[in-house]
């Protein structure tokens, strides 16, 4: 269920699924054509909406070469969202892009409902499935990053900055107690933060010493990485036997599992790690850096790809775009097209022909998966 941090205070009553209208923009090229991510983007910001448990009533969409700076969307589709929040009894918009503090709070002026963008949705989904403390930790991090720069008072109790005779001859610089109310919040935002890196940094050390540790016994390590729900804690479980929880939902999986296997007499260890997707807040990136280096301290990168999704060759793009960022981009990389028991041949046959050492598995069956395996235990013994 989408948290307080998202719907305010103002969330749906109790036992009712809070429902959204979707905001996009479909950026036009100059001859006036709109490109297929849009609608996948939109798609998935269904199922990201859906994965929090919100109930999406409808959405609005605008072709514009590039998102208005005020609000987003051009005054006429704003009253035209304004129009349909009252008619739907939407308990929010969400955005999807990275909104700006001035678009946001433009947009509730003359909306009257609360407005999320995508970064804020995504931020909800990961302290819901946070399990771990290093988790939590790490999403609430991201989430004071976000909160900092969007502060803003009440409209209503708000003082201006005063002076002279307006602050009772006190002189220029006195605040008014809603500006103080705000200084108050961002100091203490702020204070938590340091905690949370400090512990954060005891962690990471922990963490480091763990991977020295296998170092030193030369055991190689893998990690699984990919695009979310790609089914990478399937593979896992298929892999060496483990437990780890494997559900039809975006980002099920955050907290790393680490697990020890042979693989055809070549002992290594594989993580499970947190999938990517479009347009990662780069708050979490920073938050979960020390997680992410797994992957870029390992021998091998195991990129698991749903082959049945339409837009597997740019959700492909978008994972080495992220490992690139957490300088991951030089590990030994090897394909894995997962779900063939759900996806057209052609489609698996067009995925192998772009890239000619993937080998093709069905975790959910576990066909392929003998072939992983040789081609896994052969990537290790050359390494």
């Amino acid at each position: 269920m989408a948290g307080q941090w998202l719907l305010g205070n103002g969330g749906a009553p109790r036992g009712e699924r809070p429902t959204a209208v979707l905001l996009a923009v479909h950026q036009e090229d100059e001859a006036g054509d709109t490109g297929p991510g849009t609608d996948v983007s939109l798609a998935e910001l269904r199922r990201l909406a859906d994965t929090d448990g919100l109930a999406v009533v409808d959405e609005v969409v605008q072709n514009r070469p590039r998102p208005d700076p005020a609000t987003f969307v051009g005054s006429g589709k704003v009253d035209e969202l304004a129009a349909l929040a009252e008619r739907t009894g939407a308990d929010l918009v969400i955005a999807d892009g990275e909104l700006s503090p001035g678009q946001v709070r433009n947009l509730e002026e003359r909306v009257g409902v609360r407005v999320v963008d995508r970064t804020a949705l995504i931020l909800d989904i990961f302290a819901e499935h946070a399990r771990t403390s290093e988790g939590r930790l790490q999403v609430e991090l991201a989430q004071i990053a976000y909160q900092l720069p969007r502060l803003r008072g009440d409209g209503r109790s708000m003082s201006r900055v005063g002076g002279g005779r307006m602050a009772g001859g006190a002189g220029m610089g006195v605040r008014g107690p809603g500006e103080m109310r705000l200084e108050t919040q961002r100091r203490r935002l702020r204070q938590r933060a340091t905690r949370l890196r400090r512990n954060a940094g005891e962690l990471a050390r922990r963490r480091e010493r763990n991977r020295e540790r296998r170092a030193r016994n030369q055991v190689p390590s893998v990690s699984i990485t990919g695009y979310t729900n790609a089914g990478k804690s399937a593979l896992l479980n298929r892999l060496t036997g483990a437990d780890a929880q494997v559900q039809d939902v975006l980002f099920a999986t955050l907290d790393p599992t680490v697990r020890r296997v042979r693989v055809d007499e070549v002992l290594c260890t594989v993580t499970d790690t947190v999938g990517f997707v479009r347009h990662l807040p780069h708050q979490l990136v920073d938050a979960f850096r020390s997680t992410l280096e797994e992957v870029s301290r390992s021998d091998l990168a195991l990129h698991v790809v749903d082959a049945s999704a339409p837009d597997a060759l740019d959700q492909i793009t978008t994972v080495h775009g992220v490992l690139h960022e957490i300088g991951a981009g030089d590990v030994p990389e090897l394909l894995v097209l997962n779900k063939i028991d759900t996806t057209p041949p052609e489609w698996v046959e067009a995925l192998r022909r772009a890239y000619p050492d993937a080998v093709a598995v069905s975790a959910l069956t576990g066909e392929g998966v003998n072939d992983l395996r040789v081609a896994l235990a052969a990537r290790l013994r050359r390494r």
